[in-house]
């Protein structure tokens, strides 16, 4: 006997059982038997099938010994974001609720270029400013979250609802803050500021509970690359996947940054409204510094090593202690002035806070029409705009360089001159025309910023035959993925405001009213409800030409088809036209239909910069359409945030729903949160060093050991095949000349290779086929593909690709009544070709001789 080649097979999304992997079946009459767990645990188990037992051994047979057969090991690791229904299902669906976070994090991987040693990022090259500027975003979404968290507890509950008959409406024991001394003063808003202050406890309680995910290392002999190998390419980092002190240090940034955000909205109202003096202003003075010092440090460290790189012999660093005192100080000092009577200066609160009574008698004098804490809805509608400059600013660096960062820039610094200008700050011969408002200036800064969108790419082309068709959108990647972050995010917060803003209102009484810029999103949310809907009939009408083009190329004339044959010709068409829809038309359409959502986004922005609601204009025939588009959006608004988490429990319990959303959900957690720490945990920080511990330790046994294995055949399928390509490039060299690397129904060109090219583009690919190439030239990498896979295309870095055909044939043959099934995305290890291919390779694994001519199998 030569050796023994072990085949260890890796899922996908699907979260295939191990007794299916293993193609462990039942025989009549028999209870279907179980894998065997040989490594690993529950969560995440290496399976073998169950030994026979011991048989009388023949005798011997002159000649060579036969080859043992190759002995397949399933890795299963579907429960890191799914698994059965235990107890920590509800966590994990509440995790769905915190999907703006992954998705603003993947764009962070998506930039066109990024470099291989993570030490050379920097802010002198365009990924490091690419990269420091979706930082930031991933920073001001935290800080849309808790504005959110911050309207309910200071402004709709602290602020607006006043009346005991509105507190009671609140669930928990809010009445006193109605009457006595708490109802003087500031002292509710100190009150609510408890609930975004709970929020961000609760947020980082539950980033904590993860960390064990960036913690897992790989471990044993010989398992990580020496030090000083030269790296092409990022996932070549020993560090990758094992970021825990990154991730402990951007957690620390954006919980005091969090925090510094929710005291500054009641701090900033009370000091306009009732400027401090005396002893005050030194307390005002020291409270703002100490809120300040931890955004501006962020700001800085956010481009710096301290955040940029995966790994960190400290967890914190020495920043994070100053950081943490500075904010607690500085939330301690909001308390101290809110808690405060107020001072003789300025405006007195109760003369601008809602009197009581509002709820019964709307036109009691003082119950405004606009009831938001003075300031709020500014802060809303400023954040939005800012947000909206840095993903303009985040495409354009992406796209064309740190030159193109100049345009959105100077768009930014002359809106902010031109609001200066309007407020009187600026001193001038020329006094702003009457009439001209803020909202005015938005619209054209917003225009001349996404003149940077248009430069010309700087990105290199990708080289012809590369099979990647282009880059996704142009280089713009990172801009559309974060936008959609975004969108989601904002319409999360919206709906959430809305929500509870419905809850505190009486069916016939507006007493509490939302923020204008949460009308001003439920307009756009109904406004993009027909772009989604137009998309995806644009998407069935291509799919229903690319349908019937496949059904003519199958149904050839000539070809003496009967009509059980055609009628089976239109079922392999649907899934051959599933699979070019998916790979040549996915990403412009879900490109197109992301621009336009952007476009509107960027129009609602404006329009909430007004200060005015929705229905406030003239009555006409559009006035009726406009209220009810609104009325609307607020409500699917509302609700979206609950839709969103049962969505999530659905992937996590039921299979049909998770193969078809769940593909989303598990490309965004494959990525490490490198750029916002309170992401759903990455499952590949833990499979991976697995896998690379599993693997190294087998091929570093003695020989003597009879667990040892000659080679190993790393088998893939879809997402698998991923996870198994970033395990290639973490093996040493010495390893993986005994590794044979197996993928099918694999997205590394079409749909990795054109969104992530740093990692799988044309340019970055090869690397893997160079790490699988032996001294003798042999390259270890078969691809397996079907035309019915809508998610397997041809890799051009593999040195052999292997068709599959599916489905065997368009009738029964061999005696079978039941037609040939469509595999489409599954079965490959049950294909022939599958086996004959594995039986070649575990050959050459075994002897180790030049492999044969290369080309289709």
């Amino acid at each position: 006997m030569t050796g023994r080649v072990l085949e260890l097979r890796v899922h996908g999304v699907s979260n295939t059982p191990p007794d299916e992997l293993l193609g462990l079946l039942p025989e009549p009459g028999e209870p279907a038997p179980q894998p065997w767990l040989v490594a690993g645990d529950e969560v995440t188990g290496f399976y073998r099938c169950p030994e026979p037992g011991p048989a009388p051994r023949p005798e011997p047979e002159p000649g060579p010994e036969p080859d043992e057969p190759v002995v397949v090991e399933a890795y299963s690791w579907g429960r890191l974001t799914s698994g059965a229904r235990t107890a920590r299902d509800v966590e994990r669906a509440l995790w769905t609720v915190l999907l703006p976070f992954t998705i603003a994090n993947v764009a962070l991987h998506a930039r066109p270029e990024i470099p291989a040693d993570p030490t050379r990022e920097g802010w002198s090259g365009r990924a490091g400013i690419a990269g420091w500027l979706i930082r930031l975003f991933c920073l001001s979404l935290t800080g849309t979250l808790v504005l959110a968290a911050t309207g309910i507890g200071v402004d709709l509950v602290g602020w607006q609802c006043v009346d005991r008959t509105c507190l009671g409406r609140v669930p928990g024991p809010w009445e006193f803050l109605g009457h006595g001394w708490w109802s003087e003063g500031a002292h509710a808003l100190a009150v609510g500021l408890l609930v975004p202050l709970a929020l961000i406890a609760l947020v980082g309680l539950l980033s904590w509970r993860t960390y064990q995910y960036e913690a897992e290392m790989p471990v044993g002999p010989g398992v990580v690359p020496p030090v000083g190998v030269p790296l092409v390419n990022p996932l070549q980092d020993p560090t990758f996947w094992c970021g825990e002190g990154q991730l402990r240090r951007a957690a620390v940034l954006h919980l005091c940054t969090g925090t510094v955000i929710a005291a500054a909205v009641p701090l900033g109202a009370v000091l306009v409204m009732d400027p401090p003096q005396g002893p005050r202003v030194a307390l005002a003075v020291l409270t703002v510094a100490l809120l300040v010092l931890p955004v501006a440090v962020a700001v800085v460290a956010l481009g710096r090593p301290y955040l940029t790189r995966r790994g960190g012999h400290t967890p914190l660093g020495p920043y994070s202690a100053m950081v943490v005192v500075s904010a607690l100080g500085g939330l301690a000092g909001t308390f101290v002035l809110l808690l405060l009577p107020d001072g003789p200066a300025g405006i007195p609160l109760a003369e601008l806070r809602p009197p009581p009574g509002c709820l019964a008698a709307p036109d009691t004098p003082g119950c405004l029409v606009d009831r938001s804490l003075p300031g709020y809805d500014g802060v809303i509608a400023g954040w939005g705009v800012g947000q909206l400059f840095l993903l303009i600013a985040i495409g354009a660096v992406s796209r064309s360089g740190r030159r193109a960062l100049v345009v959105p820039a100077g768009a930014g610094i002359a809106l902010l001159a031109g609001g200066a200008w309007l407020a009187g700050w600026l001193p001038g011969p020329v006094p702003p025309p009457e009439g001209l408002d803020l909202w005015m200036l938005v619209a054209p800064a917003v225009a001349l910023a996404g003149v940077g969108l248009l430069l010309p790419r700087a990105v290199p082309v990708d080289p012809p035959g590369a099979g990647h068709d282009g880059l996704a959108w142009g280089g713009r990647g990172p801009l559309l993925i974060a936008g959609v972050g975004w969108l989601l995010g904002v319409a999360y917060c919206a709906g959430l405001l809305y929500w509870v803003g419905n809850r505190l209102n009486p069916t016939d009484v507006v007493a509490v009213a939302p923020p204008v810029p949460v009308t001003w999103a439920g307009l756009v949310f109904a406004a993009s409800l027909p772009v989604v809907l137009g998309t995806a009939v644009h998407a069935g009408l291509l799919f229903a030409r690319l349908r019937h083009q496949e059904y003519l190329r199958l149904s050839t004339p000539g070809r003496g088809l009967s009509a059980h044959d055609l009628r089976r010709c239109r079922d392999v068409s649907t899934f051959r036209a599933l699979h070019r829809l998916v790979g040549e038309h996915a990403i412009r359409l879900v490109g197109r239909c992301g621009a336009a959502l952007i476009v509107l986004a960027a129009l609602g922005c404006a329009a909430a910069s007004s200060g005015t609601r929705p229905h406030r204009m003239p009555e006409s025939g559009w006035t009726v359409l406009v209220d009810a588009a609104n009325g609307a959006g607020d409500r699917l608004l509302g609700w979206l945030p609950v839709v969103v988490a049962a969505l999530g429990l659905l992937v996590y319990r039921n299979d049909t729903v998770r193969r078809s959303v769940g593909v989303v959900w598990d490309i965004g957690t494959f990525w490490p949160r490198a750029a916002h720490p309170f992401a759903p945990p990455s499952y590949a920080e833990r499979a991976v060093p697995e896998l690379q511990t599993r693997t190294a330790g087998l091929l570093a046994l003695p020989e003597d050991d009879p667990r040892r294995v000659t080679g190993i055949i790393l088998s893939g399928h879809s997402q698998g095949a991923v996870l198994c390509a970033a395990v290639v490039l973490q093996l040493p060299a010495r390893w993986r000349r005994r590794v044979w690397f197996f993928s099918y129904g694999c997205q590394l060109t079409r749909l990795y290779g054109r969104v992530f090219p740093a990692y799988f583009g044309p340019r970055r690919l090869p690397v893997l086929a160079d790490a699988l190439t032996d001294p003798h030239g042999r390259t270890g990498w078969t691809n397996f593909w079907r035309e019915t896979d809508p998610l397997g295309w041809p890799v051009t870095g593999a040195r052999r690709e292997v068709t599959v055909r599916d489905p065997e044939g368009l009738h029964p043959t061999g005696g079978e009544v039941v037609d040939p099934p469509i595999r489409n995305h599954g079965g490959y290890p049950e294909s022939p070709e599958f086996l004959v291919e594995r039986d070649r390779v575990a050959g050459l694994l075994r002897r180790c001789v030049p492999s044969p001519r290369e080309g289709v199998g």
